[in-house]
């Protein structure tokens, strides 16, 4: 769908650190601590929690309580008036939430909208959930680990995640080794953003961050994302495939994570009086989603993407900076196959596969990044596009410029 009238304040978004499956953030309720940076956050940006019209708040894995979610989110900002839906879309949630909410100041008709858009999830200690089955033995309940069994089966398609990238790296002849070429350079790109004491992390990253589960003791300082692990083109060398005859190792995928992140979402002039700096103006211009065919997740970039870019009125040359959200290497393999994208063309300062994916926040955090690297760039298009459950995919458009 392609809009006019949403734009973000620049500044007005923020992720914590990334921290790694069973981590730092491993005890922590995932809208308790949502909540938490949220308020930093805006504290920080001097933003007042009742100036926002409704809360949008984008979350995958069940928490305990999580059926009050937005309302009970916006309480803890000190915001009792605010209330708002939850949306759950797998990977894509993040674009889904920023879509929505464009959408809703886009038909906004001059009333009021200003939303506060937060994406929040923990995959470690997932939820294991009871299903009442009177017809079992027994009656018997039927029993799912939220996390990990749906990562390795899809009810329509009857495969894993990782069968999805198998069956796309077979098809246009996706090579362990050219899989870890991309590992490299996203993992050396990461390394740019690390560069000056972490300067480009710290244009939005909230940080440091205090462990403290029991209200009691800090248990850990959390500094900036946990889980970068070390990367070489001889260890990499050394990993076998993880399903046999395959040809995706655990170092050409990513890794389940931990964390937050949010973003503001309103008219432009309300944007302007939000903004860390009036000058810099950031619309978005499109939201898309599309699907591919059963089995083969990585592909549903492909027909997103030109989704999105027709809506927007954009040719792919006028994108200056693109994201991905990459589960595999094969997702950015393909897309680059697909599109004539040179690799280094994309995912400047990293990206899920380097830092990690906790779901709902992931694709936020990176549209974040892109409005941050089109800022140093001087301004331009920029392009976002993930991969989600159900061989789907998700793309947000936006353009940074002068105001």
């Amino acid at each position: 769908m392609p809009y006019q009238k949403p734009y973000i304040p620049y500044g007005g978004y923020w992720s914590s650190p990334f921290a790694k499956w069973q981590g730092s953030f491993a005890s922590l309720h995932a809208i308790r601590f949502a909540g938490e940076i949220a308020s930093r956050a805006l504290a920080e940006r001097q933003i007042d929690p009742h100036t926002f019209t409704s809360l949008y708040l984008g979350m995958t894995i069940p928490a305990k309580h999580a059926l009050y979610s937005a309302p009970w989110l916006a309480a803890m900002l000190g915001a009792e008036e605010l209330t708002g839906p939850a949306f759950a879309q797998a990977c894509a949630t993040s674009a889904r939430v920023i879509g929505s909410a464009a959408m809703e100041v886009e038909a906004s008709n001059g009333a009021p909208a200003t939303l506060l858009c937060i994406t929040a999830d923990r995959t470690s200690n997932g939820p294991q959930v009871l299903y009442p089955n009177p017809l079992a033995p027994g009656g018997r309940p039927d029993c799912e680990n939220w996390v990990l069994d749906n990562f390795e089966f899809d009810p329509h398609a009857g495969n894993s995640m990782i069968q999805t990238a198998e069956r796309v790296a077979r098809e246009f002849n996706i090579t362990t080794q050219q899989q870890h070429e991309v590992v490299l350079l996203r993992h050396a790109q990461y390394q740019n953003a690390l560069a000056d004491d972490g300067a480009f992390h710290k244009r939005y990253m909230i940080s440091p961050v205090e462990v403290n589960p029991t209200g009691r003791k800090v248990v850990a300082t959390v500094l900036a994302d946990e889980g970068i692990f070390p990367t070489s083109a001889e260890g990499l060398a050394r990993l076998k495939p993880v399903l046999p005859e395959g040809s995706v190792t655990y170092g050409g995928q990513t890794f389940p994570a931990d964390g937050n992140a949010g973003m503001v979402i309103t008219d432009r002039a309300q944007a302007r009086e939000l903004s860390r700096d009036p000058k810099i103006e950031i619309r978005i211009l499109a939201f898309a989603e599309g699907r591919a065919e059963k089995g083969h997740m990585p592909k549903a970039n492909a027909p997103t993407v030109r989704r999105a870019l027709a809506s927007a009125g954009l040719t792919l040359e006028q994108i200056k900076a693109i994201k991905t959200h990459n589960p595999f290497a094969v997702n950015d393999i393909y897309l680059s196959r697909e599109f004539g994208i040179p690799l280094e063309c994309m995912n400047n300062y990293g990206s899920s596969l380097i830092w990690g994916h906790p779901q709902g926040p992931t694709g936020m955090r990176l549209v974040i990044e892109l409005i941050e690297e089109l800022v140093l760039l001087g301004g331009g298009h920029g392009l976002f596009t993930g991969c989600a459950a159900g061989d789907t995919a998700a793309v947000i458009v936006l353009e940074v410029g002068p105001a």
